[in-house]
């Protein structure tokens, strides 16, 4: 059975930092695309961040350039999102998601979710 486990969300002031981790088990994520998303309350989910394989594309929403950055341990199997520099617009829940390729994730057409991990930014 194929998951993806979320860890590291939680409650921080803003400005602060936090470190979101997932671990994908069941398989081997060779040649996926892996990103993370996130959806605010009454909001429509949206894509933060995604990197292929290979590390030679990476993608980030306007809104977090600069304050994000995304890593993969592909020996580990494992997606982190880095989050500095945190605004109360950054609440949300937060899902790691893998698909064929980082375009395929841009159009929201994923393989495989997470069940999310909260993170909360208060003023």
């Amino acid at each position: 059975q194929v998951q993806l486990v979320e860890s590291g969300g939680g409650l921080v002031q803003a400005g602060g930092s936090l470190r979101l981790s997932c671990a994908a088990t069941g398989r081997t994520f060779s040649g996926y695309g892996m990103g993370w998303f996130r959806q605010a309350p009454g909001k429509e989910r949206e894509i933060v961040a995604a990197r292929s394989w290979s590390g030679g594309i990476t993608y980030y929403a306007d809104s977090v350039k600069g304050r994000f950055a995304i890593s993969r341990d592909n020996a580990k199997n494992t997606v982190a999102l880095q989050m500095n520099s945190l605004k109360p617009e950054d609440t949300a829940v937060y899902y790691c998601a893998a698909s064929m390729s980082v375009a395929s994730l841009k159009i929201h057409q994923v393989d495989y979710w997470g069940q999310g991990t909260q993170v909360t930014v208060s003023s």
